[in-house]
């Protein structure tokens, strides 16, 4: 049986082990199962059904092992999936609160768009596309990616805060998010330097135990953040069938003229988001050919479309893959099977679903930060004294972070890459496909201003 797995997915030939797959699976989880929390919350405010909050927590899991199962068994990565997060507050926020639009129908746009992705993969396009990308933007997008988990891991600590200000401001140093984290976040670093495998699992795992052991006011409640409030029903309960919400959506409202808009949002978001995230995580596993292209591309990419009409099908905003998936191939994930552990783990957390939020946010902060800075090691590679190439990386570089978007910083580098390299007299260095991306880029974005 071992030898059956090993030689599908190929763990031997990629240099891993079937227990360094599953350490991977196990941290990658840890890392991103704020989703089944956090996802319901924001879905909650729109989508409107009874014992909505427990009915759309087990849609999450489902939606997250059904694409981290796609991403595991057919493309065979070590890239997890679940539903995205700023994609979900769009959803909830702007098209059901905002515009008035049923959450059926704004699922049945999810769905489309999802099946948008699934035939531009099959047809090449988004392999296309990625493949006219310069090798340096690429790692310009890893590395951006790698800022962004960074950002993402301080806000999570508390220790960077909005101002409104200085939009952006120090955290007060002394909370006990603030402190949690660091002593995960010195914990991981010193276990990384000591090559001690399994240094960014044991980091959240000392983190947790540190928050809930010292009754640190960490965990989100009613009244704000508290102690760990233990297990008060047990660290199992059934799941609840989503009734009212799994096939609910609305494909024929979602194809009228006026939904239009919306489907063309959820695809330009999520195909640049999605996109720059499987390139980034694909060259952080060392998975790109010498060539920079990934392999597996086109199921890849199409998995990554099923898994969005999936997600719509059982009642959530669009699935996508998570850039938490990063933590899981710093411990060694290389093979579809950490996908797959995933997958297993969020169909486990339909039932164990308490257990799961024993995990503070501040607790897998330091996975974040520590994966982060390994990102920014390929930037070494960057000629910084081409400026055709070294303004479009630093536009690359600030724009996920600064922005909260990875849609938006590989906008950006496309579209200062192009122009510049015209008006510098180097048109002929750009890729003809390119051209139509970056005009296009910019027409959503002049369509955005008006």
């Amino acid at each position: 049986m071992s030898t059956a797995i090993d030689r599908y997915f190929g763990i031997s030939s990629s240099g891993s082990s079937v227990p360094v797959e599953v350490r991977a699976g196990i941290t990658t989880f840890l890392t991103m199962s704020y989703v089944l929390f956090v996802n319901p919350l924001v879905l909650g405010n729109a989508i409107v059904v009874p014992n909505g909050f427990a009915k759309l927590l087990v849609v999450t899991a489902l939606a997250a092992a059904a694409g981290s199962a796609l991403m595991g068994l057919v493309a065979r990565y070590p890239f997890a999936q679940a539903p995205g997060m700023g994609l979900n507050a769009y959803f909830a926020y702007t098209v059901v609160l905002g515009q008035k639009i049923p959450w059926q129908t704004a699922l049945g746009a999810v769905f489309i768009s999802g099946s948008i992705f699934v035939l531009l993969s099959v047809l090449g396009a988004r392999q296309a596309i990625v493949r006219a990308i310069p090798e340096q933007l690429k790692i310009a997008v890893t590395a951006g990616i790698g800022l962004f988990l960074a950002f993402l891991g301080l806000k999570n600590a508390g220790a960077v805060i909005a101002d409104p200000a200085t939009f952006v401001t120090l955290g007060k140093l002394s909370s006990p998010t603030v402190l949690i984290a660091a002593i995960g976040l010195v914990v991981t670093a010193a276990l990384l330097a000591r090559r001690v495998p399994g240094a960014v699992l044991i980091g959240i795992v000392a983190s947790t135990l540190a928050a809930a052991l010292s009754r640190a006011a960490v965990y989100p409640g009613a009244h704000g953040l508290g102690a760990f409030p233990g297990f008060p029903d047990g660290i199992a309960a059934l799941p609840i069938v989503p009734a009212g919400l799994t096939g609910a959506l609305d494909l024929h409202a979602a194809v009228s003229l006026g939904v239009l808009s919306i489907v063309f949002t959820f695809f330009f978001v999520d195909f640049f988001d999605a996109t720059g995230t499987l390139v980034a995580l694909a060259q952080r596993a060392g998975a790109l050919d010498a060539e920079g292209n990934m392999p597996r591309a086109r199921r890849t990419f199409a998995c990554d479309g099923l898994a969005a009409m999936i997600g719509s099908a059982l009642g959530t905003s669009t699935t996508t893959a998570y850039i938490e998936s990063a933590s899981g191939i710093a411990e060694g994930g290389r093979t579809g099977l950490t996908a797959c552990v995933v997958a297993v783990l969020f169909l486990i957390a339909t039932v164990l679903w308490p257990l799961a939020g024993a995990i503070p946010a501040c607790a897998t902060a330091p996975a974040l930060i520590v994966v982060g800075s390994m990102m920014m090691s390929s930037l070494r590679r960057i000629d910084w004294e081409d400026y055709t190439i070294a303004v479009p990386v630093f536009l690359t570089l600030i724009g996920m972070p600064l922005t909260f978007s990875i849609a938006n910083g590989v906008s950006f580098g496309v579209i200062a890459y192009v122009v510049i390299k015209v008006l510098s007299g180097h048109a002929r260095d750009v890729n003809r496909l390119l051209y139509f991306v970056a005009v296009l880029l910019i027409a959503r974005y002049i369509w955005l201003a008006g």
